[in-house]
Order: C-alpha cells, then sequence, then structure tokens
C-alpha cells in the first residue's frame, strides 16, 4: 500500500559507538564536504587574476571586489586631478591617495592611465616661458625671448586661442615651430574666416535665401492663407534677379477686395547683390525721391514693390493688360495671375506666332507703348520680349517696377532703349510694317527729332533731358518741356 508505514532498517550501534569522538569527526568532515564538496585554499602570494580565478571563495570575492573599488576611486582622483589642474603651468597631484595594486598591471586594460600623469612621456611638453628680465640661461647659453625656437613655439601654443571652426590639429604634440610671419598670416586668415562666416550667417538670416523666402516672407505668406485670402500656395513659378513668382488659388472675397481664382505671388529679394543699379531707377523719381535711403535695402525693396503696385494701377485704369493688383504686404505683392490651370502664360520669346498674329502682336504692342506714354505718363525702362506674355490672343505687359515717368532725369533714354528691343524683336520676327528704333521712337513720344544717325538721336535726346532737369532745379515743378508736334498718331491694324 502506497500509504503504508515505510519499512525502514534502524541499525543498532553501542553506546560507546556513540560517544566515540572519531565518529563524530567523521560525521563532521561528510557534513562540510556535502555543503562544500571542493574547497581551494588560498595560496600566499600575489593575486592570482584570469582563468584560474574561483569565485566560489569568498575571501576570492572580496579581494575582487576591494580592486575593482580601489580602480574606480583612482579613476575618480585622476578626473579631479585633471579638472583641478587645467592649462595652468603649476599643477597638483593625488599620487600619494591612490591605491594602485602590484598585481593589476598586467590585467589592466589601461596601464597609461595608471601611470603618473607628470613623467607622462607621451605627453607634449608645453612652451618654454622667459622670465621677467627677458633671458634664461648665462654665457653661451643664454636664450631670450626673441628667441627662435621659444618663440615658435609660443606661436603654436597661441594657435589654440583661434575660432574653433578653424582647425589647427595638434602642433604641440609635433613640436611645430611657426614664424611670427606665417603665425600673423594664419591669424589674419583665422579672423578672416570668422568674419566671413558670420557674414554668410547674417545675409542667410536677415535677406532672402531658399527661393526669396526668408522666415519674415515666409510669415507673411502664413497670414494670408490664414486670412483667407489665400487658399494654398502651390509652388515657383519663375525665378529673376530681383524677385520670385509663386502661384497660389485665391481664397474667400472680402467687401473691398475681389479675389481672383488664381494669384501670382511676387515676392522681392531683399538684397541688393543681384542688382545693384536698382537705385538708379527710384533714386530720381519724384514720387519716392524724399523716402530713398540708400542706407536700408528693405526699405528700398518696399518702395521697389509699393513702385510697382502703383504703376500696374496705373495701367489697369488706362485699360493696359496688365495683372491686377491684390494687396501690397512690405515685399510681398498679390496679382492676378496671367495663365491657367497653374500653367503661367508663355513670354512674347518662347511662342511661335503665325505671321498673322505676330502682326497683331506688333500694333498691340505699339498701341500700349503709347497709352503707357500719354496716358499712364510711364516708361517701362525694361520692355522687350522677357517682359510680355502672350494670353487669350493678346499681349499683356508684366514687370513695371523699374518704370519711370518721361521727366525721369533718364526717362527718354529708357524709352529709346525700349524702343530699339520692341522693333529688333518684331523685325526678326517678320513684320514687314515694322518701324526701325528712331521712328518708333518719334510715334510713341510725339518729339519730332530728325537725326540721320543714331549718335545724333541720342544726343538730341540726352539735350532735351539735360533742359529739363534745368527747368525743374529752377522751377521746382515735374513738368514735361518736350517740345512735340501734338499728338503721336495712332497705329492701328
Amino acid at each position: 500500500c502506497p500509504w503504508g508505514a515505510p519499512n525502514t532498517t534502524s541499525m543498532s550501534c553501542s553506546l560507546a559507538d556513540v560517544m566515540s569522538e572519531q565518529l563524530a569527526k567523521e560525521l563532521q568532515l561528510e557534513e562540510e564536504n556535502a555543503a562544500f564538496p571542493e574547497v581551494v585554499a588560498v595560496a600566499e602570494g600575489p593575486f592570482i587574476t584570469g582563468e584560474n580565478i574561483d569565485t566560489s571563495s569568498d575571501l576570492m570575492l572580496a579581494q575582487m571586489l576591494q580592486m575593482e573599488f580601489d580602480r574606480e576611486y583612482d579613476a575618480q582622483l585622476r578626473r579631479e586631478e585633471k579638472k583641478i589642474n587645467g592649462d595652468s603651468k603649476v599643477s597638483i597631484s593625488f599620487e600619494n591617495y591612490r591605491k594602485v595594486h602590484p598585481y593589476d598591471s598586467d590585467s589592466s586594460e589601461d596601464e597609461v592611465d595608471w601611470q603618473d600623469t607628470r613623467h607622462d612621456p607621451y605627453r607634449a611638453d608645453k612652451p618654454t616661458t622667459t622670465p621677467r628680465r627677458g633671458f634664461i640661461g648665462k654665457g653661451k647659453d643664454i636664450t631670450t625671448k626673441h628667441d627662435e625656437v621659444v618663440c615658435g613655439r609660443k606661436n603654436t601654443a597661441r594657435m589654440e586661442n583661434f575660432a574653433p571652426e578653424f582647425q589647427v590639429g595638434d602642433g604641440i604634440g609635433m613640436d611645430l615651430k611657426l614664424s611670427n610671419q606665417v603665425f600673423n598670416a594664419l591669424k589674419q586668415h583665422a579672423y578672416s574666416e570668422e568674419r566671413r562666416s558670420a557674414r554668410l550667417h547674417e545675409k542667410k538670416e536677415h535677406s532672402t535665401a531658399e527661393k526669396a523666402v526668408d522666415p519674415k516672407t515666409r510669415l507673411l505668406l502664413y497670414k494670408m492663407v490664414n486670412s483667407g485670402m489665400l487658399e494654398t500656395i502651390t509652388g515657383c513659378i519663375s525665378t529673376g534677379k530681383e524677385s520670385v513668382v509663386f502661384h497660389a488659388y485665391g481664397g474667400n472675397a472680402t467687401e473691398d477686395k475681389v479675389i481672383p481664382p488664381e494669384c501670382a505671388i511676387k515676392v522681392f529679394k531683399t538684397t541688393l547683390n543681384e542688382f545693384k543699379n536698382r537705385d538708379k531707377y527710384i533714386k530720381d523719381d519724384y514720387r519716392f525721391k524724399d523716402r530713398f535711403s540708400k542706407l536700408n535695402p528693405r526699405k528700398i525693396i518696399r518702395m521697389w514693390a509699393e513702385k510697382e503696385m502703383h504703376n500696374l494701377t496705373r495701367m489697369q485704369n488706362a485699360g493696359i493688360p496688365c495683372p491686377q493688383v491684390v494687396i501690397l504686404k512690405k515685399h510681398v505683392l498679390v496679382m492676378s495671375f496671367i495663365g491657367k490651370d497653374q500653367i503661367p502664360a508663355p513670354k512674347l520669346k518662347d511662342v511661335t506666332l503665325s505671321s498673322e498674329d505676330m502682326t497683331k502682336a506688333y500694333y498691340q504692342t505699339l498701341n500700349m507703348m503709347q497709352q503707357l506714354y500719354k496716358e499712364c505718363n510711364l516708361v517701362h525702362a525694361d520692355l522687350s520680349e522677357y517682359n510680355m506674355l502672350w494670353h487669350d490672343g493678346k499681349v499683356w505687359l508684366i514687370d513695371v517696377s523699374q518704370s519711370v515717368e518721361p521727366t525721369h532725369p533718364h526717362g527718354l533714354e529708357f524709352l529709346f532703349r525700349d524702343c530699339r528691343n520692341v522693333a529688333q524683336f518684331f523685325q526678326k520676327g517678320g513684320v514687314a510694317e515694322a518701324l526701325n528704333e528712331r521712328e518708333l521712337f518719334n510715334a510713341v513720344s510725339g518729339l519730332n527729332i530728325t537725326a540721320d544717325n543714331e549718335v545724333d538721336f541720342q544726343e538730341e535726346i540726352e539735350a532735351l533731358e539735360k533742359m529739363n532737369e534745368d527747368h525743374v532745379q529752377n522751377h521746382g515743378k515735374k513738368l514735361s518741356t518736350f517740345s512735340s508736334d501734338g499728338d503721336p498718331p495712332i497705329y492701328d491694324e
């Protein structure tokens, strides 16, 4: 039966056996062998580490823990010693407080760290310094502060004071000796690089970067989208020397503004590096002359955007095909988009027109130039096939930020340059009725300048401009003193 009492066989022993000391010792040894089967005696001598370590001994574990504690303690002393000394010429040492074990010399992986740092053979010597009297030594062994070796090592040490961006390497460790000429050249180069990096950082922060969208411009665009004026901005459609144009979908119309379905956002670049002669078009314009400041580029850019807004408004009131102004915010001008479905209208130089359409475009351009001069009192000043678009079977004028009035000191010169560009383009396009630049100038301005060659023609233009400028200085009025024979003839198809 499994629940039955077990059959135990009791061994009988006598009282003498129970009281025997020999039997008691044997029983004790058996218990110890059962509890500690293998007891290794620690041999006298150096501490043994490696594969022969037996972790079953408490003494062995205690010694290993003590060794690890001493190693951490010494590492902490080295860190404190390095922190206190720094680059000081006078150093202190905690060597007497360390607990370096002789048996750990072979087992440590960083044996060099246990050496005395005061006598490290791989550590570079600091540059020797001369006392206040300016020399050391006597007789032939005298060394002054102008010694070539001493000065060379000092110059090498001084390179560590350069900017962090200027990599100098470990010159002290190589015992490099720089002459004064080389050190001064490196020092000047380091300062130049530091100033250049500062200028680049300032330019990136305060000017238009990343296709003219700097943080301030990005904030203006975000406000336009958040206010509901614009629904979304799709991307860049055109880049130029003075501005970048983006496409956007119009948002909700307001009480006083009608937002077109598609808009063009013209962001004027806030740096004058790419268009340095910009002030020539604005400083002599009487509308902005009192507000012109050559020392503040951002103000110039805002005036430049404001000037294009006013010129487009004049052209729109005269019925000239041009973008419609929506809103102006600092240097960001929002206009109607000339094109359809995010595809801008092609420039006149990129489109292939038939002979009939080319002739039609020529007469439209001539009529717009006359309207611009007489009704808007403006000269485009940059009219060419690059600034005229072909859309819905007619020519559209864009980019009028540099446009000036004819009374500008260089207004007639700009008009003659526009006439030359227009005449050359349509003559090359095969328009037989196209006038040359001198005939076109007289047709647009109504001035009867009769000169046989281009040089004399330009001289008479400069004389008229000088006459008008003298009149302005004497009478203080911006009135045209050009003598013309009535209104210019209107050329129609």
